[in-house]
């Protein structure tokens, strides 16, 4: 072959190596991963499984209007249409009726259960009956001290009383004298543990105010009382983001001085840190929590993984969110990502 052919040969050959990569890169973006698997999975950057279906109960103390658990709940469903999983979500604030709920998804024979553990004593049983049946079950969002006690494979979240602890560490730093801990549901063991953390690691006094969650004229009404009849309080911490807000408001109402800051976060919340009216919140990243607790079903069905080994918990914070990169989590929070 003379120099000529042999240079026509060597283009013919990689143009056709060109089209084949072409082709290839086509495929990667088709109906069965790329842009329709994302828009699918309201915008989770991943292709779809093609793994057998799954069905997979997302079982959570939510109290009606909480909508820290819609953040929860849209991490799931991202990872639930990435994964090939139907997913079955319930949630009560009552602990008997939670345990209700997760005997339905045993019931259901579902591949898998994704459970809170705010009050875990209550839920010790179901979660025997469910292992008993060989069906799956991991933690999240609440229970970080108890998950294994209660052998779950998996526990997703932050540590209660370390985030309490960095909160309380936090006051220090803002000069505060005394502080008031909010809890919007009693015997919610997390919550505890966040208030116990703040009292751990501040220098101040720190006094717990119970409200009702579920009633929000309520919370207010409560938190104003207190303020006005407390001036020495110089800190409201709440325990979440609506509750926040409204002692935003009782702070306004009553004449006090105090500042409010808070765990948990939500769009609403970081308009109002960037404002000012609220000083800092601690995220926990409740999508990832979501997300990751039924991304975890998958990965032990499909390729026998534990994430943590089983031994630890996967932690989710705490990050601090303040004014100085609020503007950077807004635009994630107004997605309802954070």
């Amino acid at each position: 072959m003379d120099r000529s052919s042999h240079s026509r040969s060597r283009r013919t050959a990689l143009v056709a190596l060109a089209a084949a990569a072409a082709l290839t890169l086509a495929g990667c973006s088709s109906s069965s991963g790329g842009k329709k698997a994302e828009e699918s999975a309201e915008g989770a950057s991943a292709g779809k499984a093609n793994t057998p279906r799954m069905t997979v109960a997302l079982v959570t103390h939510q109290s009606p209007g909480d909508t820290f658990w819609d953040i929860v709940r849209k991490g799931a469903e991202a990872a639930a249409a990435k994964d090939n999983i139907k997913l079955i979500y319930s949630a009560d604030p009552s602990a008997g009726v939670q345990a209700n709920l997760v005997q339905n998804a045993i019931d259901q024979k579902v591949d898998g259960i994704a459970v809170t553990l705010a009050k875990p004593d209550a839920l010790k049983d179901v979660i025997a009956k469910a292992k008993a049946e060989n069906i799956p079950v991991v933690g999240l969002n609440s229970g970080v001290s108890e998950w294994q006690k209660l052998g779950l494979m998996e526990f997703f979240g932050q540590d209660e009383t370390v985030a309490g602890e960095a909160l309380g560490k936090r006051l220090n730093e803002s000069g505060a004298k005394k502080a008031v801990c909010v809890i919007q549901e009693q015997g919610n063991i997390g919550l505890t543990q966040r208030c116990d953390g703040v009292e751990k690691t501040f220098s101040g006094t720190v006094e717990t105010l119970n409200v009702n969650g579920t009633d929000m004229p309520s919370v207010k009404s409560t938190i104003t009382a207190k303020l006005a009849e407390d001036k020495a309080i110089d800190y409201v911490v709440t325990l979440g983001a609506p509750f926040a807000l409204t002692a935003a408001q009782s702070v306004s109402e009553s004449g006090s001085g105090a500042k409010v800051a808070t765990f948990d976060l939500n769009k609403d919340l970081t308009g109002a840190i960037s404002k000012g009216t609220i000083e800092f919140a601690v995220d926990q990243q409740p999508y990832l929590q979501g997300y990751l607790a039924i991304d975890s079903l998958w990965l032990y069905k499909n390729n026998g993984n534990y994430m943590g080994g089983g031994e630890q918990p996967v932690l989710t914070g705490p990050a601090f969110v303040d004014k100085s990169n609020v503007d950077a989590v807004a635009a994630f929070a107004a997605k309802g990502t954070r």
